[in-house]
Protein backbone atom coordinates (compact mmCIF):
# COMPACT_ATOMS: atom_id res chain seq x y z
CA UNK A 1 0.00 0.00 0.00
CA UNK A 2 1.44 3.52 -0.82
CA UNK A 3 2.05 5.74 1.94
CA UNK A 4 0.50 8.59 2.46
CA UNK A 5 2.62 12.09 3.17
CA UNK A 6 1.16 15.26 3.94
CA UNK A 7 2.80 18.16 1.92
CA UNK A 8 2.23 21.70 2.67
CA UNK A 9 0.51 24.01 0.18
CA UNK A 10 0.86 27.43 -0.23
CA UNK A 11 -2.56 28.04 1.06
CA UNK A 12 -1.86 26.20 4.40
CA UNK A 13 -2.66 28.72 7.01
CA UNK A 14 -2.07 26.17 9.57
CA UNK A 15 1.92 25.05 8.21
CA UNK A 16 2.37 29.14 7.27
CA UNK A 17 1.78 30.09 11.10
CA UNK A 18 3.53 26.28 12.39
CA UNK A 19 6.67 27.76 10.21
CA UNK A 20 6.54 31.01 11.81
CA UNK A 21 6.79 29.39 15.03
CA UNK A 22 9.48 27.43 14.17
CA UNK A 23 11.31 30.42 12.05
CA UNK A 24 11.19 32.49 15.27
CA UNK A 25 12.62 30.35 17.62
CA UNK A 26 15.59 29.24 14.29
CA UNK A 27 16.36 33.01 13.90
CA UNK A 28 16.94 33.68 17.85
CA UNK A 29 18.95 30.57 17.90
CA UNK A 30 21.36 31.78 14.92
CA UNK A 31 21.17 35.00 15.59
CA UNK A 32 23.08 34.44 19.47
CA UNK A 33 25.65 32.59 17.56
CA UNK A 34 26.28 35.79 14.88
CA UNK A 35 25.22 32.87 12.13
CA UNK A 36 21.49 34.45 10.81
CA UNK A 37 22.77 35.04 7.07
CA UNK A 38 24.95 31.50 6.99
CA UNK A 39 22.12 29.63 8.85
CA UNK A 40 19.48 30.78 6.37
CA UNK A 41 21.35 30.16 3.32
CA UNK A 42 21.94 26.64 4.32
CA UNK A 43 18.35 26.17 4.98
CA UNK A 44 17.55 27.76 1.84
CA UNK A 45 19.62 25.38 0.09
CA UNK A 46 18.09 22.20 1.79
CA UNK A 47 15.07 23.16 0.94
CA UNK A 48 15.44 24.40 -2.69
CA UNK A 49 17.75 22.60 -4.14
CA UNK A 50 18.71 19.35 -1.98
CA UNK A 51 15.09 17.96 -1.06
CA UNK A 52 13.71 18.91 -4.37
CA UNK A 53 16.67 17.08 -6.31
CA UNK A 54 15.72 14.19 -4.04
CA UNK A 55 12.43 13.75 -3.63
CA UNK A 56 13.51 10.39 -1.64
CA UNK A 57 15.53 12.12 0.65
CA UNK A 58 12.30 14.26 1.59
CA UNK A 59 10.05 11.45 1.53
CA UNK A 60 12.44 9.87 4.33
CA UNK A 61 12.48 12.75 6.16
CA UNK A 62 8.55 13.70 5.82
CA UNK A 63 7.73 9.67 6.52
CA UNK A 64 5.94 9.26 9.29
CA UNK A 65 7.09 5.96 9.59
CA UNK A 66 10.69 6.23 9.75
CA UNK A 67 11.89 6.80 13.53
CA UNK A 68 12.97 9.99 14.71
CA UNK A 69 16.23 7.82 15.75
CA UNK A 70 16.95 7.10 11.95
CA UNK A 71 16.06 10.26 10.56
CA UNK A 72 18.68 11.64 12.83
CA UNK A 73 20.94 9.68 11.73
CA UNK A 74 20.31 10.58 8.34
CA UNK A 75 20.66 14.11 9.24
CA UNK A 76 24.03 13.61 10.77
CA UNK A 77 25.20 11.44 8.07
CA UNK A 78 24.42 14.28 5.01
CA UNK A 79 24.90 17.38 6.96
CA UNK A 80 26.93 16.96 10.14
CA UNK A 81 29.91 18.30 8.77
CA UNK A 82 28.07 20.35 6.15
CA UNK A 83 25.96 22.91 8.01
CA UNK A 84 26.05 25.34 11.01
CA UNK A 85 25.31 23.49 14.44
CA UNK A 86 22.85 25.84 14.76
CA UNK A 87 21.06 24.57 11.63
CA UNK A 88 22.11 20.95 12.79
CA UNK A 89 20.13 21.03 15.95
CA UNK A 90 17.43 23.46 14.87
CA UNK A 91 16.64 20.33 12.25
CA UNK A 92 16.68 17.10 14.80
CA UNK A 93 14.43 18.97 16.83
CA UNK A 94 12.13 19.51 14.48
CA UNK A 95 12.58 15.57 13.58
CA UNK A 96 11.35 15.00 17.13
CA UNK A 97 8.18 17.35 17.16
CA UNK A 98 7.57 15.36 13.56
CA UNK A 99 7.58 18.91 11.82
CA UNK A 100 10.34 17.91 9.01
CA UNK A 101 7.32 18.47 6.11
CA UNK A 102 7.35 22.50 7.02
CA UNK A 103 10.53 23.15 6.25
CA UNK A 104 9.33 25.16 3.29
CA UNK A 105 7.01 27.07 5.63
CA UNK A 106 9.78 27.48 8.15
CA UNK A 107 12.12 28.94 5.23
CA UNK A 108 9.92 31.20 3.65
CA UNK A 109 8.56 32.91 7.33
CA UNK A 110 12.69 32.81 8.32
CA UNK A 111 13.61 34.92 5.38
CA UNK A 112 10.58 37.11 5.53
CA UNK A 113 11.04 37.89 9.42
CA UNK A 114 14.97 38.37 8.54
CA UNK A 115 13.98 40.81 5.89
CA UNK A 116 11.87 43.05 7.70
CA UNK A 117 14.08 43.05 10.96
CA UNK A 118 16.65 44.54 8.40
CA UNK A 119 13.94 47.05 7.08
CA UNK A 120 13.49 45.03 3.57
CA UNK A 121 10.78 44.79 1.29
CA UNK A 122 10.09 41.27 0.34
CA UNK A 123 7.56 41.04 -2.79
CA UNK A 124 6.41 37.92 -4.35
CA UNK A 125 6.48 38.21 -8.09
CA UNK A 126 4.91 35.29 -10.10
CA UNK A 127 4.90 35.51 -14.46
CA UNK A 128 4.06 33.33 -16.86
CA UNK A 129 8.04 33.18 -17.76
CA UNK A 130 11.45 34.25 -16.19
CA UNK A 131 11.69 38.14 -15.16
CA UNK A 132 14.62 39.36 -17.62
CA UNK A 133 17.10 41.70 -16.11
CA UNK A 134 15.99 44.49 -17.41
CA UNK A 135 12.21 43.95 -16.26
CA UNK A 136 13.67 42.49 -12.49
CA UNK A 137 15.31 45.88 -12.49
CA UNK A 138 12.29 47.60 -13.25
CA UNK A 139 10.24 46.46 -10.75
CA UNK A 140 12.68 46.55 -7.73
CA UNK A 141 12.82 49.97 -8.55
CA UNK A 142 9.34 51.29 -8.41
CA UNK A 143 8.76 49.20 -5.73
CA UNK A 144 11.63 50.62 -3.78
CA UNK A 145 11.01 54.13 -5.17
CA UNK A 146 7.07 53.78 -3.83
CA UNK A 147 7.87 52.16 -0.72
CA UNK A 148 10.88 53.80 0.58
CA UNK A 149 12.47 50.64 1.29
CA UNK A 150 15.10 47.98 0.10
CA UNK A 151 13.37 45.63 -2.28
CA UNK A 152 14.60 41.70 -2.56
CA UNK A 153 12.25 39.56 -4.63
CA UNK A 154 11.36 36.02 -4.57
CA UNK A 155 10.26 34.96 -7.76
CA UNK A 156 8.07 32.13 -9.15
CA UNK A 157 7.35 30.84 -12.65
CA UNK A 158 3.14 30.40 -12.95
CA UNK A 159 2.10 29.25 -15.93
CA UNK A 160 -1.90 30.60 -15.38
CA UNK A 161 -0.49 33.83 -15.01
CA UNK A 162 -0.13 33.72 -19.08
CA UNK A 163 1.53 37.31 -19.29
CA UNK A 164 2.19 39.99 -17.39
CA UNK A 165 3.23 39.74 -13.57
CA UNK A 166 1.30 39.46 -9.76
CA UNK A 167 3.39 41.27 -7.37
CA UNK A 168 2.52 40.17 -3.73
CA UNK A 169 3.68 42.13 -0.61
CA UNK A 170 2.02 40.95 3.03
CA UNK A 171 -1.67 40.87 2.14
CA UNK A 172 -1.82 43.02 -0.90
CA UNK A 173 -1.56 41.65 -3.97
CA UNK A 174 -0.93 43.96 -7.64
CA UNK A 175 -2.06 41.68 -10.35
CA UNK A 176 -0.97 43.63 -14.09
CA UNK A 177 -1.51 39.79 -15.33
CA UNK A 178 -3.29 38.53 -18.72
CA UNK A 179 -5.35 36.18 -16.85
CA UNK A 180 -6.78 38.83 -14.55
CA UNK A 181 -7.58 41.28 -17.48
CA UNK A 182 -8.86 38.24 -19.61
CA UNK A 183 -11.23 37.42 -16.30
CA UNK A 184 -12.24 41.12 -16.32
CA UNK A 185 -13.15 41.41 -19.75
CA UNK A 186 -15.28 37.96 -19.58
CA UNK A 187 -17.38 39.47 -16.39
CA UNK A 188 -17.64 43.01 -17.98
CA UNK A 189 -18.83 40.72 -21.59
CA UNK A 190 -21.01 38.57 -19.61
CA UNK A 191 -22.39 41.98 -17.66
CA UNK A 192 -22.80 43.36 -21.04
CA UNK A 193 -24.65 40.55 -22.45
CA UNK A 194 -26.83 40.26 -19.51
CA UNK A 195 -27.99 44.22 -19.73
CA UNK A 196 -28.85 43.26 -23.54
CA UNK A 197 -30.77 40.33 -22.56
CA UNK A 198 -32.89 42.80 -20.08
CA UNK A 199 -33.45 45.33 -22.68
CA UNK A 200 -34.57 43.14 -25.16
CA UNK A 201 -36.96 41.56 -22.60
CA UNK A 202 -38.13 44.77 -21.37
CA UNK A 203 -38.94 46.05 -25.43
CA UNK A 204 -40.55 42.09 -25.98
CA UNK A 205 -42.74 43.02 -22.36
CA UNK A 206 -43.55 46.03 -24.04
CA UNK A 207 -44.43 45.00 -27.37
CA UNK A 208 -46.54 42.06 -26.22
CA UNK A 209 -48.45 44.61 -23.41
Amino acid sequence: MQESIKHETVLDTGAEQLGATYATALLAAAKSEGAVDEVLSQLGQLVTETLRQHPSLASVLESPRVNVEEKQRVLDRLLGSQVHPVLLRFLKVTAVRGRLEYLSAMLRSAETQHNEAEGRLVAEVRSAVPLTDTLRKQIREQLSSKFSKDVRLIEQVDPAVIGGVVIRIGDTVFDASVAQRLEAMSQKASSGFAKHLLERFDQFASDAS
